[in-house]
Protein backbone atom coordinates (compact mmCIF):
# COMPACT_ATOMS: atom_id res chain seq x y z
CA UNK A 1 0.00 0.00 0.00
CA UNK A 2 1.28 3.38 -0.51
CA UNK A 3 1.41 5.58 2.55
CA UNK A 4 -0.38 9.06 1.40
CA UNK A 5 1.05 11.62 2.96
CA UNK A 6 -2.37 13.94 3.78
CA UNK A 7 -2.89 11.27 6.73
CA UNK A 8 -0.92 13.22 8.99
CA UNK A 9 -3.04 16.34 7.97
CA UNK A 10 -5.90 14.85 7.93
CA UNK A 11 -5.29 13.66 12.01
CA UNK A 12 -4.44 17.16 12.67
CA UNK A 13 -7.89 18.59 11.22
CA UNK A 14 -9.90 15.77 13.33
CA UNK A 15 -8.76 16.80 16.39
CA UNK A 16 -9.50 20.48 15.70
CA UNK A 17 -12.85 20.47 13.70
CA UNK A 18 -16.42 18.98 13.89
CA UNK A 19 -16.46 18.27 10.23
CA UNK A 20 -13.69 17.58 7.90
CA UNK A 21 -14.48 17.13 4.06
CA UNK A 22 -11.76 15.00 2.19
CA UNK A 23 -11.94 16.32 -1.48
CA UNK A 24 -10.25 14.86 -4.89
CA UNK A 25 -11.22 12.84 -8.22
CA UNK A 26 -12.89 9.41 -8.14
CA UNK A 27 -10.79 6.35 -7.63
CA UNK A 28 -7.60 8.45 -5.50
CA UNK A 29 -8.29 6.50 -2.63
CA UNK A 30 -10.07 8.80 -0.37
CA UNK A 31 -12.51 5.94 1.08
CA UNK A 32 -9.27 3.87 1.67
CA UNK A 33 -7.27 6.84 3.31
CA UNK A 34 -10.62 7.65 6.08
CA UNK A 35 -11.28 4.00 6.39
CA UNK A 36 -7.34 3.46 7.59
CA UNK A 37 -7.23 6.84 9.80
CA UNK A 38 -10.22 5.49 11.77
CA UNK A 39 -8.99 2.47 11.88
CA UNK A 40 -5.92 3.96 13.86
CA UNK A 41 -7.47 5.91 16.09
CA UNK A 42 -9.96 2.69 17.28
CA UNK A 43 -13.32 5.18 16.49
CA UNK A 44 -16.80 3.97 16.64
CA UNK A 45 -17.81 4.44 13.53
CA UNK A 46 -21.09 4.77 11.18
CA UNK A 47 -20.78 4.39 7.43
CA UNK A 48 -22.80 5.94 4.48
CA UNK A 49 -22.35 5.52 0.79
CA UNK A 50 -24.52 8.00 -0.97
CA UNK A 51 -24.39 6.50 -4.17
CA UNK A 52 -25.85 3.38 -2.38
CA UNK A 53 -30.01 3.22 -2.49
CA UNK A 54 -29.88 1.49 0.76
CA UNK A 55 -27.70 3.77 2.59
CA UNK A 56 -30.22 6.81 1.13
CA UNK A 57 -32.76 4.74 2.75
CA UNK A 58 -31.39 4.70 6.01
CA UNK A 59 -30.81 8.13 5.78
CA UNK A 60 -34.59 9.05 5.38
CA UNK A 61 -34.05 10.89 8.49
CA UNK A 62 -30.56 12.20 8.42
CA UNK A 63 -31.00 14.79 11.61
CA UNK A 64 -32.79 11.91 13.73
CA UNK A 65 -29.90 9.17 12.89
CA UNK A 66 -27.60 11.55 13.86
CA UNK A 67 -28.61 12.44 16.60
CA UNK A 68 -28.34 8.76 17.84
CA UNK A 69 -24.93 8.40 17.73
CA UNK A 70 -23.41 11.43 19.21
CA UNK A 71 -20.12 9.50 19.83
CA UNK A 72 -19.79 7.97 16.51
CA UNK A 73 -17.30 9.07 13.47
CA UNK A 74 -19.87 9.38 10.52
CA UNK A 75 -18.67 9.38 7.40
CA UNK A 76 -20.73 10.05 4.58
CA UNK A 77 -18.96 9.33 1.09
CA UNK A 78 -19.56 10.94 -2.04
CA UNK A 79 -21.72 13.80 0.36
CA UNK A 80 -22.57 15.84 -3.45
CA UNK A 81 -24.74 13.61 -4.28
CA UNK A 82 -26.97 15.21 -1.02
CA UNK A 83 -26.17 18.73 -1.20
CA UNK A 84 -29.38 19.18 1.21
CA UNK A 85 -27.32 17.41 4.14
CA UNK A 86 -25.14 20.62 4.39
CA UNK A 87 -27.69 22.81 5.79
CA UNK A 88 -28.89 19.79 8.58
CA UNK A 89 -25.42 18.82 9.72
CA UNK A 90 -24.74 22.70 10.95
CA UNK A 91 -27.88 22.25 13.85
CA UNK A 92 -26.25 18.42 14.50
CA UNK A 93 -22.91 19.79 14.81
CA UNK A 94 -23.87 22.51 17.39
CA UNK A 95 -25.90 20.14 18.94
CA UNK A 96 -22.92 17.61 20.08
CA UNK A 97 -19.97 20.35 18.66
CA UNK A 98 -16.64 17.88 19.19
CA UNK A 99 -13.81 17.53 16.79
CA UNK A 100 -13.85 14.68 14.31
CA UNK A 101 -17.36 13.92 14.46
CA UNK A 102 -18.21 13.85 10.66
CA UNK A 103 -15.50 13.03 7.70
CA UNK A 104 -17.21 13.81 4.55
CA UNK A 105 -15.64 12.59 1.12
CA UNK A 106 -16.13 14.22 -2.16
CA UNK A 107 -15.64 14.25 -5.60
CA UNK A 108 -16.51 17.97 -6.30
CA UNK A 109 -15.68 21.21 -5.49
CA UNK A 110 -16.72 22.89 -2.89
CA UNK A 111 -17.50 25.86 -4.96
CA UNK A 112 -19.50 23.96 -7.09
CA UNK A 113 -21.45 22.29 -4.41
CA UNK A 114 -24.22 24.65 -3.07
CA UNK A 115 -24.76 25.27 0.37
CA UNK A 116 -21.35 23.97 1.91
CA UNK A 117 -19.45 27.26 2.81
CA UNK A 118 -22.36 29.48 3.60
CA UNK A 119 -24.07 25.82 5.74
CA UNK A 120 -20.96 24.72 7.70
CA UNK A 121 -18.90 27.82 7.73
CA UNK A 122 -16.47 28.06 10.86
CA UNK A 123 -17.50 24.56 11.70
CA UNK A 124 -15.69 22.23 8.84
CA UNK A 125 -12.22 22.38 7.02
CA UNK A 126 -11.24 20.81 3.59
CA UNK A 127 -8.45 18.80 2.47
CA UNK A 128 -7.94 17.89 -1.11
CA UNK A 129 -6.44 14.04 -1.66
CA UNK A 130 -4.62 14.38 -4.97
CA UNK A 131 -3.42 11.13 -7.06
CA UNK A 132 -0.21 10.12 -5.75
CA UNK A 133 3.00 12.39 -5.84
CA UNK A 134 6.49 11.72 -6.80
CA UNK A 135 7.68 11.41 -3.35
CA UNK A 136 5.01 9.34 -2.18
CA UNK A 137 5.85 6.94 -5.17
CA UNK A 138 9.48 6.94 -4.60
CA UNK A 139 8.61 6.14 -0.83
CA UNK A 140 6.91 3.09 -2.22
CA UNK A 141 9.62 2.25 -4.44
CA UNK A 142 8.02 3.32 -7.63
CA UNK A 143 10.41 5.13 -9.84
CA UNK A 144 9.94 8.92 -11.72
CA UNK A 145 9.71 7.93 -15.39
CA UNK A 146 6.92 4.87 -13.99
CA UNK A 147 4.90 7.58 -12.14
CA UNK A 148 5.19 10.14 -15.30
CA UNK A 149 4.05 7.68 -17.18
CA UNK A 150 1.19 6.88 -15.77
CA UNK A 151 0.40 9.12 -13.14
CA UNK A 152 -1.32 8.99 -9.81
CA UNK A 153 -4.34 7.11 -9.69
CA UNK A 154 -2.91 3.98 -7.46
CA UNK A 155 -4.56 1.41 -9.35
CA UNK A 156 -3.05 2.55 -12.67
CA UNK A 157 0.29 3.54 -11.02
CA UNK A 158 0.39 -0.20 -9.76
CA UNK A 159 -1.40 -2.10 -12.39
CA UNK A 160 1.21 -4.77 -14.01
CA UNK A 161 1.76 -4.43 -17.03
CA UNK A 162 1.45 -0.43 -18.83
CA UNK A 163 -1.48 -2.68 -21.01
CA UNK A 164 -3.08 -3.02 -18.54
CA UNK A 165 -2.78 0.85 -16.78
CA UNK A 166 -3.96 1.56 -20.36
CA UNK A 167 -7.13 -0.47 -20.00
CA UNK A 168 -8.10 0.59 -16.52
CA UNK A 169 -7.76 4.13 -17.30
CA UNK A 170 -9.58 4.05 -20.90
CA UNK A 171 -12.23 3.03 -18.53
CA UNK A 172 -12.00 5.39 -16.02
CA UNK A 173 -12.29 7.96 -18.85
CA UNK A 174 -15.49 6.58 -20.59
CA UNK A 175 -17.07 6.15 -16.93
CA UNK A 176 -16.25 9.71 -16.62
CA UNK A 177 -17.77 10.71 -19.69
CA UNK A 178 -20.97 8.83 -19.73
CA UNK A 179 -21.56 9.08 -15.74
CA UNK A 180 -19.78 10.89 -13.35
CA UNK A 181 -18.94 14.30 -14.28
CA UNK A 182 -23.53 14.90 -15.18
CA UNK A 183 -23.79 12.82 -11.80
CA UNK A 184 -21.42 15.28 -9.68
CA UNK A 185 -22.92 18.38 -11.04
CA UNK A 186 -26.68 16.98 -11.51
CA UNK A 187 -26.64 18.40 -14.90
CA UNK A 188 -26.87 16.25 -18.52
CA UNK A 189 -23.94 17.04 -20.50
CA UNK A 190 -23.45 15.48 -24.14
CA UNK A 191 -21.26 12.63 -24.49
CA UNK A 192 -19.96 13.36 -27.43
CA UNK A 193 -19.13 17.18 -26.64
CA UNK A 194 -17.30 16.53 -23.48
CA UNK A 195 -15.47 13.23 -25.12
CA UNK A 196 -14.44 15.44 -28.01
CA UNK A 197 -13.44 18.35 -25.10
CA UNK A 198 -11.49 15.76 -23.33
CA UNK A 199 -9.33 15.08 -26.53
CA UNK A 200 -8.85 18.47 -27.37
CA UNK A 201 -7.97 19.44 -23.82
CA UNK A 202 -5.13 16.54 -24.28
CA UNK A 203 -3.96 17.87 -27.21
CA UNK A 204 -3.51 21.32 -26.47
CA UNK A 205 -2.10 20.41 -22.66
CA UNK A 206 -0.78 23.64 -21.40
CA UNK A 207 -2.00 25.79 -24.07
CA UNK A 208 -3.30 29.10 -23.34
CA UNK A 209 -6.75 28.97 -22.89
CA UNK A 210 -9.35 30.17 -25.68
CA UNK A 211 -12.94 29.82 -25.15
CA UNK A 212 -13.59 30.80 -28.50
CA UNK A 213 -11.49 28.46 -29.91
CA UNK A 214 -12.95 25.35 -28.33
CA UNK A 215 -16.30 26.50 -29.04
CA UNK A 216 -15.62 26.85 -32.56
CA UNK A 217 -14.20 23.46 -32.95
CA UNK A 218 -17.06 21.61 -30.68
CA UNK A 219 -19.54 23.66 -32.22
CA UNK A 220 -21.10 25.29 -28.82
CA UNK A 221 -21.09 28.45 -27.36
CA UNK A 222 -18.27 30.09 -25.14
CA UNK A 223 -20.23 30.26 -22.23
CA UNK A 224 -21.09 26.37 -22.66
CA UNK A 225 -17.56 25.53 -23.42
CA UNK A 226 -16.68 27.65 -19.96
CA UNK A 227 -19.19 25.60 -18.30
CA UNK A 228 -17.84 22.43 -19.50
CA UNK A 229 -14.12 23.84 -18.34
CA UNK A 230 -15.63 24.73 -14.94
CA UNK A 231 -16.99 21.22 -14.50
CA UNK A 232 -13.80 19.63 -15.47
CA UNK A 233 -11.76 21.59 -12.68
CA UNK A 234 -14.19 21.45 -9.93
CA UNK A 235 -13.94 17.63 -10.55
CA UNK A 236 -9.93 17.83 -9.35
CA UNK A 237 -8.91 16.79 -13.22
CA UNK A 238 -7.95 20.00 -14.75
CA UNK A 239 -5.59 22.64 -13.68
CA UNK A 240 -5.83 26.12 -14.91
CA UNK A 241 -2.85 28.06 -13.96
CA UNK A 242 -3.31 31.56 -13.93
CA UNK A 243 -0.95 34.54 -15.81
CA UNK A 244 0.61 37.11 -13.72
CA UNK A 245 -0.25 40.80 -15.23
CA UNK A 246 -0.22 42.86 -12.11
CA UNK A 247 2.34 45.08 -14.37
CA UNK A 248 1.01 48.53 -15.91
CA UNK A 249 4.47 49.09 -17.76
CA UNK A 250 3.59 45.43 -19.78
CA UNK A 251 1.52 43.87 -22.40
CA UNK A 252 0.91 41.13 -20.59
CA UNK A 253 -1.15 37.81 -21.93
CA UNK A 254 -3.83 37.15 -19.30
CA UNK A 255 -6.01 34.02 -20.04
CA UNK A 256 -4.92 31.09 -17.76
CA UNK A 257 -2.70 27.76 -19.26
CA UNK A 258 -4.95 24.43 -19.06
CA UNK A 259 -3.42 21.35 -17.93
CA UNK A 260 -4.48 17.89 -17.21
CA UNK A 261 -3.59 17.31 -13.72
CA UNK A 262 -2.65 13.87 -14.28
CA UNK A 263 -0.26 12.63 -16.98
CA UNK A 264 -1.58 9.10 -17.36
CA UNK A 265 -5.36 10.42 -17.99
CA UNK A 266 -3.13 12.61 -20.68
CA UNK A 267 -1.54 9.65 -22.10
CA UNK A 268 -3.88 7.82 -23.05
CA UNK A 269 -5.94 10.62 -24.58
CA UNK A 270 -3.12 10.90 -26.40
CA UNK A 271 -2.68 7.39 -27.28
CA UNK A 272 0.64 6.61 -25.93
CA UNK A 273 0.29 3.31 -24.56
CA UNK A 274 4.07 2.83 -23.18
CA UNK A 275 6.32 4.45 -21.55
CA UNK A 276 9.15 3.45 -23.93
CA UNK A 277 7.54 5.54 -26.66
CA UNK A 278 7.04 9.26 -24.40
CA UNK A 279 10.23 10.23 -25.24
CA UNK A 280 9.58 10.09 -29.12
CA UNK A 281 6.02 11.82 -28.82
CA UNK A 282 5.84 15.27 -29.94
CA UNK A 283 3.66 16.17 -26.50
CA UNK A 284 6.43 14.84 -24.77
CA UNK A 285 7.52 18.60 -23.54
CA UNK A 286 4.07 19.59 -22.76
CA UNK A 287 3.82 16.26 -20.81
CA UNK A 288 7.02 17.23 -18.53
CA UNK A 289 6.23 20.88 -17.70
CA UNK A 290 2.33 20.03 -16.72
CA UNK A 291 4.20 16.71 -14.62
CA UNK A 292 6.38 19.50 -12.97
CA UNK A 293 4.17 21.71 -12.20
CA UNK A 294 1.55 19.70 -10.62
CA UNK A 295 3.84 18.20 -8.90
CA UNK A 296 5.06 21.60 -7.05
CA UNK A 297 1.51 22.27 -7.21
CA UNK A 298 1.06 19.46 -4.58
CA UNK A 299 4.24 20.28 -2.43
CA UNK A 300 4.30 24.34 -2.40
CA UNK A 301 4.04 25.85 1.11
CA UNK A 302 0.79 27.10 1.45
CA UNK A 303 2.22 30.86 1.35
CA UNK A 304 3.32 30.45 -1.71
CA UNK A 305 1.34 31.13 -5.38
CA UNK A 306 2.11 29.78 -8.98
CA UNK A 307 1.61 31.80 -11.95
CA UNK A 308 2.81 32.32 -15.38
CA UNK A 309 3.81 34.82 -16.91
CA UNK A 310 4.22 36.08 -20.96
CA UNK A 311 4.31 38.97 -22.78
CA UNK A 312 3.28 39.93 -25.91
CA UNK A 313 6.75 40.54 -26.63
CA UNK A 314 8.31 37.50 -25.98
CA UNK A 315 9.10 37.96 -22.49
CA UNK A 316 8.08 34.39 -20.74
CA UNK A 317 8.68 31.82 -17.99
CA UNK A 318 6.47 28.40 -17.43
CA UNK A 319 6.42 28.92 -13.83
CA UNK A 320 6.50 31.74 -11.54
CA UNK A 321 6.48 31.30 -7.39
CA UNK A 322 5.20 34.23 -5.67
CA UNK A 323 4.66 35.41 -2.36
CA UNK A 324 1.84 37.49 -2.02
CA UNK A 325 2.43 40.39 -4.37
CA UNK A 326 6.35 39.58 -4.81
CA UNK A 327 8.19 37.42 -7.24
CA UNK A 328 10.29 34.82 -5.45
CA UNK A 329 11.58 32.76 -7.93
CA UNK A 330 11.17 32.64 -12.01
CA UNK A 331 11.46 28.54 -13.47
CA UNK A 332 11.34 26.90 -16.80
CA UNK A 333 10.78 23.63 -17.51
CA UNK A 334 12.37 21.72 -20.01
CA UNK A 335 12.85 18.10 -21.17
CA UNK A 336 16.28 18.17 -21.77
CA UNK A 337 19.48 17.25 -20.42
CA UNK A 338 21.07 20.25 -22.19
CA UNK A 339 18.55 22.70 -21.60
CA UNK A 340 19.12 26.09 -23.97
CA UNK A 341 17.15 29.03 -22.65
CA UNK A 342 15.62 32.04 -24.19
CA UNK A 343 16.25 35.75 -24.06
CA UNK A 344 12.43 35.89 -23.34
CA UNK A 345 13.26 33.98 -20.13
CA UNK A 346 16.24 36.28 -19.08
CA UNK A 347 13.94 39.61 -19.71
CA UNK A 348 11.46 38.53 -17.02
CA UNK A 349 13.96 38.13 -15.00
CA UNK A 350 14.86 42.13 -15.62
CA UNK A 351 11.13 42.62 -15.51
CA UNK A 352 10.88 41.09 -12.53
CA UNK A 353 13.79 42.22 -10.72
CA UNK A 354 15.02 39.04 -9.86
CA UNK A 355 18.40 38.18 -9.19
CA UNK A 356 18.20 34.46 -10.32
CA UNK A 357 16.39 31.79 -12.10
CA UNK A 358 16.05 28.13 -12.24
CA UNK A 359 15.45 25.79 -14.79
CA UNK A 360 14.02 22.11 -13.79
CA UNK A 361 14.90 19.23 -15.71
CA UNK A 362 15.05 14.95 -15.89
CA UNK A 363 18.45 15.43 -14.49
CA UNK A 364 19.21 15.07 -11.41
CA UNK A 365 20.91 17.29 -8.75
CA UNK A 366 22.53 20.95 -9.20
CA UNK A 367 24.25 22.31 -12.11
CA UNK A 368 25.26 25.47 -12.59
CA UNK A 369 23.95 27.14 -16.28
CA UNK A 370 25.24 30.68 -16.08
CA UNK A 371 25.81 33.24 -13.53
CA UNK A 372 22.33 34.04 -13.78
CA UNK A 373 20.21 30.57 -14.08
CA UNK A 374 20.79 26.97 -11.95
CA UNK A 375 19.87 23.74 -12.96
CA UNK A 376 18.03 21.25 -10.98
CA UNK A 377 16.35 17.78 -10.93
CA UNK A 378 12.39 17.91 -9.83
CA UNK A 379 13.19 15.71 -6.69
CA UNK A 380 16.10 18.18 -5.61
CA UNK A 381 13.44 20.69 -6.19
CA UNK A 382 10.91 19.53 -4.31
CA UNK A 383 12.66 18.05 -1.31
CA UNK A 384 15.33 20.75 -1.28
CA UNK A 385 14.29 23.99 -3.11
CA UNK A 386 10.51 24.55 -2.74
CA UNK A 387 10.58 23.53 1.55
CA UNK A 388 13.10 26.22 1.68
CA UNK A 389 11.69 29.20 0.28
CA UNK A 390 10.64 31.64 3.33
Amino acid sequence: MITRALTHEMDVLLKEFPAVALLGPRQVGKTTLVQNIVKKQKKKTLYFDLENDADLARLKDPAYVFDQYPDHCIILDEVQRMPGLFALLRPVIDRHKKPGRFILTGSASPGLVKGVSESLAGRIAFAELTPVNLLEAKNSRIGMQRHWFRGGFPTALTAASDATFTRWMENFIRTYIERDLSLLFGVGLSEKTMRNFWYMLAANNGAVWSAEHYARALGVSGPTVKRYLDFMEGAFLVHALPAWYVNANKRLVKAPKVYLRDTGLLHTLNRISAASTLPLHLGVGASWEGYVIEQIYQRKPKHIDLYYYRTYHGAECDLLLMKGLKPVLAVEIKHSSNPALSKGFYTVLDDLKLSQGLVITPKEGLFRMDKRVQGSGLVHFLTETLPGIK
